[in-house]
This record gives C-alpha cells, structure tokens and sequence, in this order.
C-alpha cells in the first residue's frame, strides 16, 4: 500500500477518534464511501431468520459495527488497513443523529428546495454542523428525540435532499475519497448538532399508521412475525415481509394475519400494493 494510503488510514482514524470523543460511533469507510470491512457471511446461504447484525462477534456488518469504544474502533481500522475515511452512524444516542444530503448530483437546486420547504412550513434550520461534500454539496447535522426513529430517504422531501436516519450514516469530516476529501464548513466543526425543527421531524417521520390489533387466533407467534417485519431496514423490508409471510402460510394463520404484516410493511415504508403482492406471493409458494 503506498505511503499515502497509509497516511490518508492514519488520518480517518484520527478524526474517527476525535468524532467518537464526541460520542458519534463511528466505522471505517473505503474511497468509495462504503464501508471498509466486507461481510464475514458473504457466500453464505441466506439465513431463514433476520440477519447477523454483528451477533457472531466478527466485523463486516456495515453500520451494526459503528462504536463510540477507541479500542474496538482502532481494531476496526486494524482490520481494514486501506479505510481512507469513516463514516458516523445515525440514529444512535447521545444525539440520535439525523443528516440532510443537500445533494447537487442530480442538477435539482436542493438548497432552495430547503428555504422553500422552511418558508412553507415556517421553520428555520439553526446553526450546526455543517459537512461540505467533494461534489458541492452539504450535510446538515441535526438532533432527533430518543423516541423518533427518522427512517433514511432519498428525494422524498424534495429532489435532492436525502435524509440519513437509523440504519445509515454519514461521511465524516476529514474522510478522503475516490472524489476529494469531505470538510467541515468553516465554523460549524465543534458545534453540536443542533435539535431538528419539530416541523421538519414531523416530515421526516412516517405517516401514522392505523392500528389494527393482530388477531387473536394468530397468537404470540403471529406477534412475532409483525415485529420481525416492523425492525426491516431499507434494502430488507421485502425480504423480510416475504419470510414472515411464508412463515404465516406455512402454519395456516396467513389470512388472519396478512392486513396486520401489510400495515407492518407500510410502517418501514412499502406500499400497500407493493406489501400485498409479497404476501400474494408467499401465499403462492407455500401453496406450492
């Protein structure tokens, strides 16, 4: 690996050490801005129940990794020696961070489409951190309550604001790219970030759902099989909607437990079409 290489590893784990001081956990990001440490579960069959979310006890679960702990971060960077940056997990305490990508990618003026937001639904977005992007973009930072858990997005608000919420993180300042290098802008790098507008929470949450009470011919398995569904993270919730699913089929509580898995899947943000053809799905093959 060449000098700079080696350099540019030292670097992210100096400022990774510095954010975790901070109490933002932190992991270790390649030049592509993904993380570093691949899957010790890659080529493995797909497991029938949820995921590993680092409970073998090894790295390379992306995000489930981050840590606030320099000896577990310095193992983390040990592990990963051409890490040329780090990334911060959102939704974690202290700060339950939230992140607002202001992306210029996509040509739309995001900025603007910000103000006009805050004008419309008059709030202000108040002093904070602040992450300036190789591309010309910006990272808000922004704290969320405990109790709110803002899923991640891209374009919902507005084309060219992404919201990185729990499950995603962002690019630390002072992480170095296959594009440049992420800085913070000038002034805002010791802030703490700054408490989300209430009018702006309310529109990265989800929209209530109505609550229907899982039938109680279903019982505590059917219980299980609604939360399984509810804990999805984005690239998950089809995948895990259709387990659950075929799990319901398989022992004959399926009908009596589909409108509560599809409200389940709206609620990490499927549509209802997109969760009722999952299910028919299911109900297909464990016909089959």
């Amino acid at each position: 690996m060449a000098t700079t290489d080696r350099q540019a590893t030292t670097l992210a784990l100096a400022h990774a050490l510095s954010a975790a001081e901070r109490g933002l956990a932190v992991i270790p990001l390649s030049r592509t801005k993904l993380p570093a440490l691949r899957s010790p579960h890659r080529g493995a069959p797909q497991p029938a129940g949820p995921a590993c979310h680092g409970e073998c006890g090894r790295f390379g679960h992306g995000v489930h990794d981050a840590s606030t702990d320099p000896a577990r971060i310095r193992a983390l960077f040990a592990a990963a020696p051409r890490a040329t940056g780090y990334g911060i997990a959102c939704g974690l305490p202290p700060y339950h961070l939230i992140g607002v990508d202001l992306d210029t990618k996509t040509g739309a003026d995001s900025s603007a489409a910000l103000r006009e937001l805050a004008l419309r639904h008059l709030f202000t977005i108040p002093a904070t951190v602040v992450v300036l992007t190789p591309s010309g973009g910006r990272h808000l930072w922004l704290s969320g309550p405990p109790d709110a858990v803002v899923p991640n997005s891209a374009g919902r608000l507005a084309p060219g604001i992404d919201i990185r919420g729990a499950g995603g993180y962002l690019v630390g300042p002072g992480s170095r790219t296959a594009h440049g290098t992420y800085t913070a802008a000038p002034g805002t790098a010791h802030l703490p970030p700054a408490t989300c507008p209430p009018a702006l929470l309310r529109m990265l949450l989800p929209p209530p759902r109505a609550h229907h009470p899982t039938p109680p011919s279903t019982g505590g398995h059917g219980q299980g099989l609604v939360q399984f569904v509810l804990a999805a993270h984005e690239g998950q919730r089809n995948t895990r909607l259709f387990w659950a699913a075929c799990r319901a089929y398989e022992d004959g509580i399926g009908p009596a437990l589909a409108d509560s898995l599809v409200d389940a899947a709206r609620a990490t943000g499927l549509s209802e079409r997109e969760a009722r053809a999952t299910i028919a799905s299911a109900a297909r093959m464990t016909a089959h």
